[in-house]
């Protein structure tokens, strides 16, 4: 993939990223997904996880080694959390041809304990 395309769906990664609710409307253009281990913590710890995913910036060749910011980690109260996003067609059936084009992806982020992975 190209350094333009590449620069852009990490855009469009942190848009949503920090930004999930301006996604998550009508257009359809993203979804967040939430495991059963996250979610069966309290609405605390629940609020906690999803702060920490919308202002995560610890990006290393380790952790991102694509530079689209898709993937990171992190602790909350002792739990190892980790967040991925997936680029699926408009009707999220397929993958997505062009994850940097909006009109032909929507975005998944799912985020999940680390032993649920």
């Amino acid at each position: 993939m190209g350094q333009v395309k590449t620069a852009r769906i990490r855009e469009l990664n942190d848009a949503y990223r920090k930004h999930p609710w301006k996604w998550n409307d009508a257009r359809g253009l993203g979804r967040t997904v939430v495991t059963a281990g996250v979610s069966a913590g309290t609405l605390k710890f629940l609020r906690k996880v999803l702060h920490a995913v919308a202002k995560f910036d610890k990006f290393t060749d380790d952790n991102d080694p694509d530079g689209e910011h898709d993937f990171g980690n992190f602790e909350i109260d002792g739990q190892k959390i980790y967040f991925k996003f997936e680029y699926y067609d408009r009707d999220c059936v397929y993958g997505s041809e062009d994850p940097s084009d909006p009109a032909k992806t929507t975005r998944v982020l799912t985020v999940m304990l680390a032993s649920e992975y």
